[in-house]
């Protein structure tokens, strides 16, 4: 089959998380038609999660692109940049503070970061509760697209913006993510200045973060008084179930929790005991290193569903640069097939590379810091 030139080609995004939206702001900024598919009922059915830093080499090139830096900006939480280093007693002993003025990575709150992105794009980009079972057909296109529902769409391009657990990177690639060994417990914390004074007062402004070589804690602020803090720890990934607990028996993890660290401070520990609700397990996966897969001139992969890696501040960032390279490659290439070469050039050696700087780094959230070291801790994962 020819490969289509871009601007008559049938291009189907699958995720509309900020990868995929980002892409298809760009593409539709130059005038190329798009389709989104998510599994989501709608754009506000559930959490997005908690809050980003997006870095100027790379989540804030693929927004300046998108003509969407100015709202960012007008969104952002620049004090958000602040970060704390302490110990399993509270002490701090590395502190930023971000200059006035600085934008090297400001905050935004996931769901903020969603909805500017899908307010850009035109009526009916994404379409809501849509759930991909499938991809088949040649390698060549077009591929069929099969959702739960029954429905199939045809699609000259697919691009697989479709997170950790991504159903088209089993039409270019068999790997599927690995578990690191290191387990997250989220928890939400609500009206921090008049609920939880303390805690505020500790965390600051924007994250703190304390580890004694076996656990850790990693505190972030969000918008609206809200706060997320993860409690991080070496265990197997069917850790709840080994300890007879279940995931909603809030009382019995935290009794649990409390006697892994016993030995932390009572100030430390409210971040393990003052959560406004449950606690959300959430082991962290990565794909294999290196992830690559043989071209295809139907379908691409990019985000976690490419180069799914531990929460070290770098998955958004490179969703959305992925996203922009790839947009812009099928503005400017004569075909498909010659854009999703162009972007696959850059994109995999890139992931690559940083896949195997972050290799094993998900145990480095739990190390403890030299004298004075500070460390950005982990992003929301």
């Amino acid at each position: 089959m020819t490969s289509p030139t871009p601007a008559n080609a049938r291009i189907s995004i699958i995720g509309a998380g900020p990868g995929g939206l980002t892409c298809a702001r760009i593409l539709q900024r130059h005038g190329i038609p798009v389709t989104v598919y998510d599994r989501d009922p709608e754009g506000s059915s559930r959490d997005q999660g908690g809050s980003l830093d997006l870095h100027e080499d790379d989540g804030q090139l693929a927004l300046r692109e998108a003509g969407l830096l100015e709202e960012f900006f007008a969104l952002a939480r620049f004090e958000g940049q602040e970060m704390r280093q302490m110990d399993p007693a509270g002490s701090v002993h590395a502190h930023h503070v971000p200059d006035a003025g600085d934008k090297d990575s400001p905050e935004i709150d996931r769901g903020q970061l969603r909805d500017l992105l899908l307010g850009s794009l035109a009526a009916g980009t994404v379409q809501w509760g849509r759930t991909l079972e499938t991809v088949s057909g040649p390698a060549d296109g077009p591929r069929t697209l099969t959702f739960t529902d029954g429905t199939t769409v045809d699609a000259d391009l697919v691009i697989g913006a479709d997170g950790a657990f991504s159903r088209v990177r089993t039409a270019v690639s068999p790997a599927t993510p690995l578990y690191t060994g290191v387990s997250f417990l989220e928890a939400w914390f609500d009206d921090m200045e008049i609920a939880h004074p303390e805690l505020s007062e500790l965390v600051g402004k924007g994250s703190a973060h304390a580890a004694d070589g076996e656990r850790g804690l990693f505190a972030q602020r969000n918008s609206g008084g809200h706060m997320r803090v993860y409690i991080m720890r070496r265990v197997p990934m069917d850790w709840l179930a080994a300890k007879g607990l279940r995931p909603d028996d809030t009382e019995g993890i935290r009794a649990h929790l409390l006697g892994e660290y016993a030995a932390w401070s009572p100030q430390t520990l409210r971040m393990i005991t003052d959560n406004d609700g449950a606690y959300i397990d959430r082991p962290i996966l990565a794909l294999p290193v290196p992830h690559t897969w043989e071209h295809s001139p139907s379908a691409t992969l990019l985000g976690d569903a490419a180069h799914l890696m531990p929460p070290l501040g770098v998955g958004v960032n490179l969703a959305m640069l992925d996203a922009s390279e790839l947009a812009l490659a099928l503005v400017r290439s004569a075909t498909i097939d010659d854009a999703v070469r162009d972007y696959e050039r850059t994109m995999l050696p890139r992931s690559i590379e940083t896949a195997q700087m972050l290799e094993g780094a998900a145990e480095s959230l739990l190390a403890v810091p030299g004298p004075g070291e500070g460390r950005p801790g982990p992003a929301q994962p």
